[in-house]
Order: C-alpha cells, then sequence, then structure tokens
C-alpha cells in the first residue's frame, strides 16, 4: 500500500462497533453487581481489577466446581456458578452478580440496566449476524414480551410491551415510549473504579456508637466505614503520591465492629416493649433504640455483654483477616465513634501489658529500658548513702519499680542490714505517700480502695494512675485483644466527661494506656456529645485544642477572615490604650516643679497616682496564635504528645452553632481532615510522611 493511500486509511471505529474492514468483533464484557437500598435497585460496576479477575476465574473455572473470587479489597467474595456476592467481614444481603455486555436505559433515574446473561447472548448472536450481513431491522422478543430491535451499530431500541386485546389474544407490539439499548459497558458512561491497591499496610477496626443508625441519612456502620476507607484512598492519592509511586505504600484497610445488634437480640427490647408507653411511638422506640445504649452500658449485665460483643468481634475479625492475608505483616489501631470509644478506652485501661514490658517499665512508662531503672535504683541508693549496696540490688536485677514492691523480708534476704532496711523501707513508704497525695485532688480520698483483683487494681509501688482512670467503671469482666493495638484514635467522644462523672478530676500525667501506644481525641467544634481530654492531665494550665488544618493545607477562607479581623482590632485596640497611657502620665506629672526641693517629691506623687489608676491590659492574642505559641507537656497517654483535636468548621456551620450541632456528631465519616490525620498518624510509625506537611500539623 502506498503512502497516500496509508494517510487516507479511515480511523478506527470505537469501541464495540463493527469495523467494517474486519467485520464483527466480539462485545468485551464488564461484571455487575445488584445493590438494593431503600427500595431501590441499582447495578453497580466492579472495579476494572476485579472484573478482569472474574473474567479469568469465568473463563477458565465454567463447567468446574464453584470458584470463589475475593472482590473489593477482600471484603467480598463472588461466587462465580451461583453468581453471587456475599460479605466476608460482617452480615449483608447476598447480591446477584451479572457478567454484562447489553444495556437499555431504565424509566426512573435514566441509570443502564443490564440484561439477563442468556437474552444478552441471543442479542450478541443477533448482532453479529447483522454485521457479518449487514442485515438490520433485527427485531427479537425478551423473556418479558419486550420488543428489542436493531436498526443499526449506532441506534438499537427496547419497546415496552402493549397488549391489545382480541380474539386471538394479546400480542405485543411495537408501540409506546422506546428506551436506549447499549452494547458494552463503554457506552454506557459508567464510573467504573480502577480498584484498590493489593497491599495492606494497616489494620484499622472501627467500633460505632449509639443506635443502629450512625450518621445524619440513618445509615449503617458499614456504610459509614465504606465512605471512610473510600475518602482514605483519595487522601493517599492526594498527599502520598511519592510514597505510591515508589510502591512503598499500599493502603490502609477499615473494618466495622458492630455490636448493636448484639445487644438487642438478647430480648431486653421484648422487655422493654412490655413497659413502653402507647403515646409518642416513634419517639420513644428512638429512644429504645438509641439512647438508652448510654444506660445499657452503665448496667453491669448488659455492660458485659458490650464488652464481650466488642472484644470477641475484633478478635474474630483480626482472625479472620489474618487468615485471608498470610502476609500481612503491619499494625493493628482501634477507632471508635460516641459511645464506641468510650467502650474502647474501658476495654485499653484493662487490658495486661506482657510480663517482659512490666519488668522494664518504670512508672508506667512503656519506653524506659531495665538498665535505666537500675540506674534509677543506684541513684536512689547513692541519696540514702548506701552506694555499697548497689552490687547487691544489681545482681538481684532490682529496678525502681521492684524497690517499691520490697518489703521488709525481701530485703532481709538479700542480706541488707537492718540499718540501712529501714532507710529504704522510709525512703519507700514516705515517696508512696508523696505520690498517693498527689494522684487524689480533692474528694479522691478513696480512689486507692479498689478492690485487689479488680480490673483497675495495679501494684505500682502505691501509684494510683491506673486506679484513677479505671475508677467508677462499670463492674465488668474486660476480655483482652489479641493483639497490642498501635493508635487509639476517637471521634466525637465523651470519654472525659463519663471519667469526670465517674469520679475521676485528673489523670496522671504518667498514665499511659497499658498496651497502646498512641490516643487522639478528635472532633467537631460544635459536637454536642464530644469532651476534651487534655485539661485532665494538665488543669492548671488554659489552652486551645490542637487545630487541624484543612486537607487543601490552609485554613478555611472564613476562619482566616476572622482571625485576621481579630488581630487587627486587638493591635489597634491597644495601640489605642498604649496612647491614652502615655498621654495621662504626661498629664499627671507636673510639668516643672514649684519648689526646686520638691522635684522628687513632686515626680513620686505623680508615678504613685499613675500606679493608682486600674491597670489597663493588652487583650491577649486570638486563639490561633495562642496555640502555635508553645508546646505544652500533656504527659504519656499519647507520647508525649497532643491529644485533642479540633476541626475546622465549615463556613455555613458559623453562622448557627445549634442548627448544626447534630450534623457535628455525625460528619467524622466523610470528613477529609479527619481522615487525613488517621493516615497521617499512621503512616508515621512506619517512617513515612506527607508529600508536603500541611501548615500548623504537629
Amino acid at each position: 500500500m502506498s503512502a497516500p493511500e496509508q494517510q487516507q486509511a479511515p480511523p478506527p471505529p470505537e469501541p464495540g462497533e463493527p469495523d467494517p474492514a474486519h467485520g464483527y468483533e466480539p462485545v468485551a464484557p464488564h461484571w455487575f453487581y445488584r445493590k438494593v437500598t431503600d427500595g431501590r435497585e441499582r447495578w453497580v460496576p466492579f472495579s476494572s481489577q476485579d472484573s478482569e479477575r472474574l473474567e479469568e476465574a469465568h473463563g477458565s473455572g465454567r463447567g468446574k466446581e464453584d470458584l470463589v473470587v475475593p472482590t473489593s479489597g477482600g471484603r467480598y467474595d463472588v461466587h462465580l456458578r451461583q453468581r453471587q456476592r456475599v460479605a466476608v467481614y460482617w452480615e449483608e444481603e447476598v447480591s446477584e452478580v451479572r457478567r454484562c455486555t447489553w444495556f437499555y436505559k431504565g424509566d426512573k433515574d435514566n441509570k443502564y440496566i443490564p440484561y439477563s446473561e442468556t437474552f444478552s447472548e441471543e442479542l450478541e448472536e443477533a448482532y453479529m449476524v447483522a454485521v457479518t450481513l449487514d442485515e438490520w431491522k433485527k427485531k427479537l422478543e425478551s423473556p418479558s414480551r419486550e420488543i428489542i430491535i436493531l436498526h443499526n451499530p449506532k441506534l438499537m431500541v427496547h419497546y415496552h410491551p402493549v397488549a391489545s386485546s382480541d380474539d386471538w389474544g394479546s400480542t405485543p407490539t411495537e408501540q409506546g415510549r422506546p428506551r436506549t439499548v447499549k452494547r458494552g459497558v463503554e457506552n454506557i458512561a459508567a464510573e467504573i473504579p480502577n480498584g484498590e491497591p493489593l497491599q495492606i499496610d494497616h489494620l484499622v477496626f472501627v467500633v460505632h456508637g449509639i443506635g443502629p443508625a450512625c450518621d445524619i441519612r440513618f445509615r449503617s456502620i458499614v456504610q459509614c466505614v465504606n465512605d471512610f476507607r473510600n475518602v482514605s484512598l483519595s487522601m493517599l492519592q492526594a498527599h502520598f503520591k511519592k510514597a505510591q509511586e515508589q510502591q512503598q505504600i499500599g493502603r490502609v484497610e477499615f473494618l466495622p465492629v458492630n455490636w448493636h445488634s448484639s445487644l438487642h437480640s438478647t430480648g431486653v427490647d421484648v422487655d422493654l416493649e412490655r413497659i413502653t408507653l402507647p403515646s409518642i411511638n416513634r419517639l420513644r422506640h428512638f429512644i429504645n433504640d438509641t439512647i438508652l445504649d448510654v444506660f445499657f452500658y452503665n448496667s453491669s449485665t448488659y455492660c458485659q455483654t458490650i464488652v464481650d460483643t466488642v472484644a470477641s468481634e475484633m478478635n474474630r475479625l483480626y482472625q479472620l483477616f489474618l487468615r485471608r492475608n498470610p502476609l500481612f505483616k503491619g499494625g493493628v489501631s482501634i477507632a471508635g465513634h460516641s459511645l464506641g470509644s468510650l467502650i474502647l478506652f474501658d476495654l485499653l485501661t484493662n487490658q495486661k501489658a506482657a510480663p517482659e514490658e512490666d519488668e522494664h517499665s518504670q512508672e508506667g512508662s512503656r519506653t524506659t529500658s531495665s538498665n535505666r531503672g537500675i540506674e534509677a535504683v543506684k541513684e536512689i541508693l547513692k541519696k540514702l548513702e548506701l552506694s555499697e549496696y548497689c552490687d547487691v540490688f544489681e545482681k538481684e536485677k532490682m529496678d525502681r519499680q521492684a524497690l517499691f514492691l520490697c518489703t521488709e523480708t525481701n530485703l532481709k534476704e538479700m542480706g541488707i542490714p537492718l540499718g540501712p532496711r529501714m532507710k529504704i523501707l522510709h525512703y519507700i513508704s514516705s515517696k508512696a505517700e508523696m505520690q498517693d497525695q498527689s494522684a487524689a485532688g480533692p474528694g479522691h480520698s478513696g480512689e486507692c480502695g479498689a478492690e485487689p483483683g479488680s480490673p483497675s487494681q495495679h501494684d505500682d509501688g502505691g501509684n494510683c494512675q491506673y486506679r484513677d482512670v479505671g475508677l467508677g467503671q462499670v463492674s465488668a469482666n474486660y476480655p483482652q485483644l489479641d493483639y497490642k493495638p498501635t493508635i487509639f484514635f476517637a471521634f466525637g467522644s465523651p470519654i472525659g466527661m463519663f471519667l469526670t462523672v465517674r469520679g475521676v478530676k485528673r489523670i496522671n500525667p504518667n498514665y499511659s494506656l497499658p498496651t497502646c501506644k498512641g490516643f487522639f481525641n478528635i472532633f467537631h467544634p460544635f459536637d454536642p456529645v464530644a469532651y476534651r481530654i487534655e485539661p485532665m492531665i494538665v488543669p492548671d494550665l488554659e489552652f486551645e485544642p490542637m487545630l487541624l488544618p484543612h486537607h487543601k493545607g490552609r485554613k478555611r477562607m472564613h476562619l482566616e477572615l476572622k482571625e485576621g479581623l481579630t488581630r487587627m482590632s486587638v493591635d489597634l485596640k491597644n495601640n489605642l490604650l498604649g496612647s491614652l497611657r502615655v498621654a495621662w502620665q504626661s498629664f499627671t506629672r507636673a510639668p516643672l516643679p514649684a519648689v526646686e526641693g520638691a522635684s522628687a517629691e513632686a515626680e513620686g506623687e505623680a508615678e504613685a497616682s499613675v500606679e493608682k489608676q486600674p491597670e489597663i491590659k493588652a487583650e491577649e492574642p486570638p486563639v490561633a496564635v495562642k496555640e502555635e505559641a508553645s508546646l505544652i507537656n500533656v504527659g504519656r497517654l499519647n507520647g508525649g504528645n497532643r491529644i485533642d483535636y479540633v476541626l475546622q468548621e465549615k463556613p455555613i456551620e458559623s453562622f448557627n452553632e445549634y442548627l448544626f450541632a447534630l450534623q457535628g456528631h455525625l460528619c467524622y465519616w466523610e470528613s477529609e481532615d479527619t481522615v487525613l490525620l488517621v493516615l497521617k498518624e499512621i503512616y508515621q510509625t512506619q517512617g513515612i510522611t506527607l508529600d508536603q506537611p500541611l501548615p500548623g500539623s504537629q
């Protein structure tokens, strides 16, 4: 073929259309599953990755045993022979799966609906004959007696059956409003996701709060966590692009933990139904189904049910996840919303650290090594002028914690004479009393009286830090988790309020969760259920929570404007007050002394009169400036880092705090700022940081 002929060659046909030069080309199938939401049915395409995997299994497994293909990041299994999509980690209605090639436009929402696989094969066969023989106007009748006409490759229509009654029965006609028919998924403008990264770096269990609904749209925890996961994938692409390109990271998996259904399957709903008044029926049932969960948790009977369900469900999910992902080497974190965060907090405070960690701990610190503990004992002995016994204590591997557990019998068995024994015992008792007094504020005289062996009782040399946090907890046998969480995230959490109501006025700065290194308390400023934690650790210092940076790298415009105007007004007011002060001082001071000897006295009186005036203080800078001014030590609960993080309200939310209070409590599932903080802290434990640090982030 000559060059001019090559230049004039017709363009290749679009996907799904016949090529005149080559004739018929088979259609490329795509797999869909049927999803029913609020009685409305829609067909959702699998990701390109999942569809290719399903098609490959379909091609290799026809006629054989039922093949099972994991999809959606391993959260759903597709049984090919049965054409069913089954949830792996939670209970969900089984969905129908279909291998789709032909579609027609629906009546209600103009979404394309796939034909059945059998009828699609008939359509494809008729289409192949029409293309091969160039004979169109093909008419087919569907199983539901609907008419499909293939006019040409670009015009194919579907008619509703309109029955015309006569003596010979009813026959379908071409009357009625036609619906568009399309061949191939590429012609229906479906949004097909690419799929999720196969590598899972970290696992997060998410526990819901009160009631079965978790957001303003009354959706379940599964649907809300799906949103949270989807937001995390977009945040990874936007803020961890370099790490993704270098294949350093994959993704974080979020799995929901449901305890509400187990609680309300105990028969308590039937008991409540007997005593519920018939008036305002809907409101009473709403209260029984949601708000009463708080009272259930404060009942020893149902508290045990709740903590058992949460712990066993997380352990079950963890073991199932490991079986399905045998190569997983990442960490595990937990997150709780509302009451769910309190349940997790109580579980974590009652976890038992490994024995080897207890030996190497010093006053609850999870980072202090055994060597440092022994050195601390040497310093104590040196202070007591008993340095000659350092070798004896070192030989017995006696660290500071072990020293505070020593009795006179123990010291005698170590060969310590009576005099040194008395000195050491006196030192131990005096230090224990000081720690008790510092840990127990007003009204806390009974905090150290926990029953021996109770979940909140920990022997650590008289230190009441563990018992402070466990004070007032419902008496229950708190189960142990099969893993040690890396970080605990609390969303819209009432932990601070519950601790205060239980009688805990202050959290010891040295306290840390026994098995969890990190703790973040994240809340919306208008959330009516959320409370802070840091003021319970540092009660004598007033400071603001950390402002979560916007995921796009700056503060919201209305907050910047508000802060700028506040700063400007403060500067103007300070300058005006400063000018008035100078004017007043010059006015009250005598310009020329009348008597030479009285000049010093007059000056002193003038200065005294100025000092007697009410002192005019310059106003403090706005909150944002104050929070960045200095770093605040908030104890070891989050490894020395800040704990309280507040989201930035949206511009429309700032008009009325009360109007958006409920939305503020339910906003976390789709909050990019919340998700980004979670990802940032998780990947920071692996040494991976954001592409560009956000302003104001820690």
